[in-house]
């Protein structure tokens, strides 16, 4: 769910048959890279690469110049496994409701469960904390807006922690990205689609979302866009890179996009 981001891409909208249900997909072109590597060395030409986000949407990652009849032969070997990863998400979707920001309702942290309560209390300003196994949002007066503000200040709370906890794992975790010279920016931002993002220059874009996740996803995440400082595209050597500082990343990949539902939920 983390990719490379760019500005210097175009989308095409193509779909293939599997049994009964015609599945579309989004192609997504970039430039071929041959970006030097910390050692020196070139990194290989995109490669085509496959992706089924949670909410079913199929992208294909395709350098520019790849021809539609390889891109579609791609996509058809791998027919059954893009088909059984939306029937997976689907089935997680099930149990999945729109939050309506209301007390009993069920929120994350760090891994955790937490229940949400909305209360009025006039006597203070509006805010949010946690208090004894709950997330605890006070409301200065109930009205017709009481939905939406306790929805803005759950959301500015996670932001916050967001920052607080990812700069944390971030110093934390540098010392294993021996490849990554001084102390790399980054800043939040809520995504539908991605966990987080690189940009060319090394800056890292962070989902606040991810911060209901267990610390050990959040590891994963930001290890794998320091990984792309080093190697902007999904390569081999990106992988083994990836394996060397995280050997059981697969793990927690499949635990993260396990939830992702219900963390991304709004």
């Amino acid at each position: 769910m983390t990719s490379v981001s760019s500005n210097e891409q175009t989308k095409e909208e193509y779909s293939f048959i599997y049994g009964d249900e015609a599945v579309p997909y989004q192609v997504v072109r970039k430039p071929i890279t041959t970006d030097n590597s910390p050692d020196g060395s070139s990194s290989k030409p995109r490669k085509i690469t496959i992706r089924v986000h949670p909410d079913g949407e199929v992208v294909i990652t395709a350098p520019d110049n790849a021809e539609n009849t390889d891109i579609h032969e791609a996509v058809m070997k791998r027919a059954k496994w893009i088909w059984d990863a939306i029937v997976e998400f689907r089935s997680h979707q099930k149990y999945v409701q729109t939050k309506q920001y209301v007390s009993g309702e069920m929120q994350f942290y760090l891994g955790r469960r937490y229940v949400l309560k909305v209360i009025e209390d006039g006597e203070k300003s509006a805010s949010v904390k946690m208090d004894r196994g709950k997330l605890l949002v006070s409301l200065p007066r109930f009205d017709n807006k009481k939905q939406s503000l306790a929805k803005g200040l759950v959301n500015d709370w996670y932001k916050y922690r967001a920052q607080y906890i990812f700069q944390e794992r971030l110093n934390h975790l540098l010392p294993q990205a021996t490849w990554v010279k001084g102390v790399p920016g980054f800043s939040i931002l809520a995504m539908q689609k991605q966990w987080g993002s690189c940009s060319a220059k090394g800056t890292l874009m962070l989902n606040p979302h991810l911060v209901k996740a267990p610390r050990e996803c959040i590891d994963y995440v930001i290890l794998h866009e320091l990984c792309h400082i080093a190697e902007h595209n999904h390569s081999e050597r990106f992988w083994r890179l990836l394996t060397q500082v995280m050997p059981q990343w697969k793990e927690v990949k499949s635990r993260l996009d396990g939830m992702a539902e219900l963390y991304l939920n709004e």
